[in-house]
């Protein structure tokens, strides 16, 4: 076949399987689903909204909104970072930095951490946004560093995991495990409790090091890696992971969401469901949107199921959250959705924006807030019932 004519068989092949929806049809297959109409049970009220950048370009969803102290800090992909009243919206800091940013920030007492595309951890003064120093680890970084008792640490998309002293950003311990040839561009941020570090893998692996020295704790598989093709074999844990008293939440890509025992990793129960955002988990619940979209709310003491909700597939949700009595996904046409914590229920709906979402949407006491991939952020809180 000549080279012009496999061109033109490339693009019918191409317009057959993308079917009508390019001449304006729905696929009902394919196409989000159309929102539902109901009647709201509460009010919501959105307090403000503000730009704060140029967008996340592609470091979704690892720049995202981070509060300390009053504060919403945020970053953009340019190397912006800004500090906006939590109450208000009205911008206390900006800082213009000279890095092409794709994670954090994180803040920790006087410092602001980001993590660039070029492999660079950067600490910077809370105040004056003066870098205290920088430290080149193996590759692009796509989770927030976490900082605990006086050590830095970092994951780098490599699979490296590397701990770096607070102060001067020597580098004290790496851990390297192995990637899969094919994973999802993403990494699980870091979680710590009681001196341990757990990082979620992207062959499905849950691990567990200890901080001071980063040596392996245990390890315990999620989620098996299977089928015929590296794409069907996809096991990333690539959302956040949580912790509740003893107690270590994860799923993964695959389709495996697991509890596992802090001390020791040993598996407490599993369910077959696969998502690429996390979960989060909230008193004795748990909730994850998976790989369709339908979001889901389990026992976290069980893993069985309370309610299910599958009338916003193939709406890329975000990572479910908890606001209130009520579970919230954020969609890609920048809907915010309330649900009932109870009954899975439609309870309220806002357009907080045009765009998706940059990450899942950041709940600080009765206050929501949603920063779009565009750079909108704005905040919202739940009034009385309607």
């Amino acid at each position: 076949m000549k080279p012009f004519a496999r061109i033109v068989a490339i693009a019918v092949t191409i317009l057959l399987i993308s079917g009508c929806s390019l001449f304006g049809e729905k696929d009902p297959e394919r196409d989000p689903l159309d929102l539902v109409d109901f009647d709201s049970a509460v009010r919501v009220e959105q307090l403000w909204s503000t730009s704060v950048g140029a967008g996340v370009g592609r470091s979704a969803p690892a720049l995202k909104p981070y509060f300390a102290d009053g504060r919403i800090w945020t970053a953009d992909y340019k190397g912006r970072i800004e500090a906006v009243d939590a109450q208000s919206g009205r911008r206390l800091k900006l800082f213009d930095t000279e890095f092409e940013l794709s994670a954090g920030p994180a803040v920790f007492g006087n410092r602001v951490m980001v993590g660039t595309f070029n492999g660079q951890i950067v600490v910077l003064d809370r105040e004056s946004g003066e870098v205290q120093w920088r430290a080149q680890l193996s590759s692009e970084i796509l989770a927030a560093p976490e900082l605990r008792d006086g050590i830095i640490m970092v994951r780098c998309i490599d699979g490296r995991v590397f701990g770096l002293n607070a102060e001067t950003g020597i580098r004290l311990w790496v851990y390297d495990r192995s990637v899969p040839l094919l994973t999802l561009r993403g990494n699980s941020p870091l979680s710590t409790r009681a001196g341990q570090l757990f990082v979620g893998h992207d062959d499905g692996t849950v691990t567990a090091l200890r901080q001071s020295d980063g040596n392996l704790l245990w390890e315990q598989r999620v989620s098996v890696p299977e089928g015929r093709t590296q794409l069907d074999r996809l096991a990333d844990i690539d959302g956040p992971m949580a912790i509740v008293g003893l107690d270590l939440y994860s799923v993964s890509r695959h389709g495996r969401v697991a509890s596992l025992a802090l001390d020791s990793g040993r598996l407490l129960w599993s369910k077959e469901l696969a998502s690429h955002s996390g979960l989060t988990v909230s008193r004795t619940q748990l909730a994850l949107a998976d790989t369709s979209d339908k979001v889901w709310v389990l026992d976290r003491r069980s893993g069985g199921t309370l309610w299910e909700n599958d009338q916003l597939l193939r709406r890329k949700l975000s990572r479910p959250v908890f606001h209130g009595d009520f579970v919230v996904v954020a969609d890609v046409e920048g809907y915010l959705h309330w649900m009932d914590s109870n009954s899975g229920e439609f309870a309220a709906r806002k357009r907080a924006s045009g765009n998706p979402p940059a990450a899942a949407p950041l709940v600080v006491g009765d206050t929501l807030y949603l920063l779009d991939n565009n750079g909108k952020l704005s905040a919202w809180r739940l009034g009385a019932a309607s």
